[in-house]
């Protein structure tokens, strides 16, 4: 047996800064024993449990299920370790694989030597046994699979998303320095936005953030647009329990009421590619999306503001940054009266500019380049 399926533990992997966020996420969704570590959350979870961790997880990147963990140092008894390892239980020959590694503080010090290991064990087992061996296909494997090693000690994992989660299938266009999904539905959480005020975006880019919310709001699982998941190809995969925990996630999803999620761009291009993103999702018609800059809106009272400016380092233009956060510093005071606004910025210095005290400050992580989410109150 593998090491999941002795003990039942898993490893999520989640962005710096979202552990917390992931921890309580679990909890609901009836993991148990959860221990958050930096980037990842160590959780037990029978079968039906991980499936749905799956299929509805907002923040995490990925799952993996650990198959065997070995003190490791040297590439010969990697290689020597894996070649024994029942790989048939999980690949076929005409299933394609990918290994993705990462080490630290070990004699083995390159993760892709270290990945390209592991991967000649497991065609050197094949073509001992069958004479042929499954192709590597890094971009879109049928199997991904893990390698970690630290202190030379390893772990191999079967990653049971079947690539990251933050790809949730909704877009289909994209702008210019585009959200990651998980960050977005980071920040919808951490807005403390319950549905019972508008929401607005008026820097909607390609959606992502208007599309969390709508996830968020009406229940729809993270994973409601994907194809498939790699627990699918794990030696104990329950298609009919698989079938029964899709069927219970999908029933709770609910309707949006009508003008409670709205967003807005100066960019028509952006606007365009919101629209469709979010129409892709099941409500998302209903997000009213307008061409509009924010300095010509009316305003936006007593409701929640949720946005990503356009400008800062990501866009490498620090000083019209400036000039567009005056304004819109300007533009929650005098007429965002009684709302919260969550700004999200590449660098925390460009906070100052806004010219309003935020309520907190927190780092977050999009696709490796750190930033800092704002909380304001506007009085």
């Amino acid at each position: 047996m593998f090491s999941y399926q002795q003990n039942g533990r898993f490893f999520a992997q989640v962005a710096r800064g979202l552990e917390d966020a992931g921890r309580r996420e679990f909890e609901k969704m009836g993991a148990t024993e959860i221990k958050p570590v930096f980037r990842g959350i160590h959780f037990s979870a029978d079968r039906s449990g991980l499936y749905r961790i799956n299929y509805c997880s907002r923040v995490c990147t990925r799952i993996l299920a650990p198959l065997l963990t070995f003190d490791c140092h040297s590439d010969k008894y990697l290689y020597r370790t894996a070649l024994d390892m029942p790989w048939e239980n999980i690949l076929s020959l005409d299933t394609t694989f990918a290994v993705f590694a990462n080490v630290s503080n070990s004699r083995i010090t390159h993760s892709q030597f270290a990945a390209r290991r592991l991967k000649d064990a497991i065609v050197d087992r094949f073509r001992a046994s069958w004479g042929k061996r499954p192709d590597v296909d890094p971009e879109q494997p049928d199997v991904w699979l893990n390698l970690h090693i630290h202190a030379n000690k390893a772990t191999v994992s079967l990653d049971t998303s079947g690539g990251s989660l933050h790809r949730r299938g909704y877009r289909k266009e994209t702008v210019k320095a585009p959200m990651q999904e998980t960050l977005a539905a980071a920040i919808v959480r951490f807005s403390r936005w319950d549905g019972s005020r508008p929401l607005y975006d008026p820097f909607c880019g390609s959606g992502t953030l208007l599309a969390e919310a709508l996830m968020e709001k009406c229940r729809i699982p993270a994973g409601f647009l994907r194809q498939e998941f790699g627990f699918e190809r794990m030696p104990d995969f329950d298609s009919s329990l698989w079938s029964k925990v899709k069927k219970d996630c999908d029933r709770e999803i609910n309707p949006l009421p009508e003008g409670l999620i709205g967003g807005s761009d100066l960019s028509l291009e952006a606007v365009r590619a919101s629209r469709r993103n979010c129409g892709v999702l099941p409500g998302g018609k209903g997000i009213k999306i307008q061409k509009s800059g924010f300095q010509d809106l009316d305003g936006f009272r007593n409701g929640v503001i949720i946005c990503n400016p356009p400008y800062g380092v990501r866009m490498e233009d620090e000083k019209r940054a400036g000039v567009l956060l005056k304004e819109f510093g300007i533009f929650l005071k005098e007429k965002c009266s009684g709302s919260t606004a969550c700004i999200y910025l590449g660098k925390e210095s460009l906070l100052d500019h806004i010219g309003l005290w935020p309520a907190w400050k927190k780092n977050l992580s999009n696709g490796g380049l750190q930033g800092v989410l704002a909380r304001y109150k506007i009085r």
